[in-house]
């Protein structure tokens, strides 16, 4: 395993325009960096960064975490500024919290125009890097019909986007929403999984 266990690192939540929510439940990421200390050893910064994608301080950061309920809106530099970021080795989470689907496919197209969604196989890394979820992800609050699903754009062999729909893992990683324990539990492991597989792939 190969993640930077030893460096300071923050983890960044990505600002939009276009009218969604960018900034709801601002618990999340600071709960999870605690997990991510007590639990692995990640020296992990529990203090969120905000930033927009046209913004050069993404390359400091190794991970990117974008999540909504309804539009977003991407200009051409932020869409180049943040495929020039993927390229170089950084990451993007994105958990849709119902109703940004439409928009943030729509707008990964300005991205990765030449890139197709897949379905991440129930056996692949980020599924087992810690945690094992041998069914691939936990379903945390029930959106649409059917299964949840991890989806991912891959470059030269990498996951550069993992996308999580019809689970929003990150609710889990708040108590505003009254979840179960077990729900909570879920998320966190796999929110940790999802943060290590960035840092070691």
């Amino acid at each position: 395993m190969t993640f930077l266990a030893l460096l300071a690192f923050s983890l960044v939540r990505v600002q939009y325009d276009g009218g969604g929510d960018w900034y709801n439940d601002p618990d999340v990421l600071p709960n999870l960096a605690r997990e991510a200390r007590a639990r692995v050893g990640l020296e992990v910064d529990t203090a969120q960064v905000v930033l927009r994608l046209d913004d050069p301080r993404i390359f400091d950061f190794p991970f990117l975490y974008l999540t909504g309920h309804g539009n977003i809106f991407l200009s051409e530099e932020e869409a180049s500024n943040l495929r020039r970021y993927l390229e170089q080795g950084g990451f993007l989470y994105a958990d849709d919290d119902y109703g940004m689907d439409e928009a943030f496919r729509r707008e990964m197209r300005k991205v990765f125009p030449e890139a197709t969604w897949v379905e991440v196989p129930f056996d692949h890394p980020i599924y087992h890097v810690v945690y094992d979820f041998p069914q691939g992800l936990p379903k945390i609050h029930e959106h649409y019909p059917g299964p949840p699903k991890g989806l991912a754009l891959v470059h030269r062999g990498r996951i550069v986007v993992f996308y999580t729909y019809n689970t929003n893992i990150s609710d889990g990683w708040t108590p505003t929403h009254n979840d179960p324990p077990e729900k909570r539990e879920a998320a966190f492991r796999m929110g940790i999984n999802i943060l290590v597989y960035a840092l070691s792939y």
